[in-house]
């Protein structure tokens, strides 16, 4: 059952549509009477759902003018429950998958603590290479139990969200997490990857995030170069 509140789901078709470039920046929103009109709603939702944009940062107001769209903010949201291609924009994202979804055995020194079923089920493995605006920012292993997924190893996940996914074809959704961030030196093989020299800083994360499903978590681990972007997002 969709319970998500009637400004939320505006907020969300008008964030994606900046996001992804329907609407450029300096370019005029429609009205509140338009928007109203367009998806059946109040004034009050309509207005709602543009304040929670004008606090994004996305759109300003101005008397007289309407809701102007500004450029998106130049951090990656890879700490948000959103994702990172809600966050930032499927217009400046690019993934690349460097390992397909796989079946595997959990590590035996996995960095949070698995359920008893997560452990029996083993997990799905998959690795990933993340540029914005053309330049490796960050790489990612992830984790999700092997349950209840059918044909999820078959799915393309290059240039798609994850997230998006799991949302759209097995109604997962992340609720909230625990994450652990660290400044290191970059190792060699992810310096490699990220195009940067070895021992150069980088981010560490550990992610374990919950989701409406009970007992399903999805973990992820992240080098990311913030030489260039900062990082944010809601818990």
């Amino acid at each position: 059952m969709n319970t998500m509140p009637q400004y939320r789901k505006l907020y969300e078709i008008l964030r994606r549509h900046i996001l992804s470039g329907v609407y450029e920046e300096g370019s005029l929103l429609p009205s509140e009477n338009e928007l109203c009109a367009l998806h059946g709603l109040t004034r009050p939702t309509v207005r709602q759902a543009l304040e929670s944009l004008v606090k994004d940062g996305l759109i300003a107001k101005r008397q007289g003018k309407g809701s102007i769209v500004r450029k998106p903010p130049q951090s990656i949201g890879i700490l948000s429950i959103e994702g990172t291609a809600s966050a930032i924009g499927d217009k400046y994202l690019k993934t690349v998958i460097l390992q397909k979804p796989v079946i595997r055995k959990w590590e035996e020194n996995f960095p949070f603590e698995l359920s008893e079923i997560e452990r029996e089920s083993g997990a799905i493995y998959l690795e990933r290479l993340r540029y914005v605006d053309g330049k490796p920012v960050f790489y990612d292993i992830n984790h999700l139990p092997n349950i209840n997924l059918p044909r999820f190893t078959s799915r393309s996940l290059e240039n798609r969200s994850l997230f998006e996914t799991l949302r759209s074809h097995y109604q997962i959704r992340i609720n909230g997490g625990e994450q652990r961030i660290q400044a290191i030196r970059c190792p060699e093989d992810i310096a490699a990857l990220l195009k940067i020299k070895k021992g150069d800083p980088v981010l560490y994360l550990q992610r374990k995030m919950a989701t409406n499903r009970e007992g399903f978590n999805i973990y992820s681990v992240i080098w990311f170069n913030s030489a260039s972007h900062t990082i944010f997002g809601r818990f």
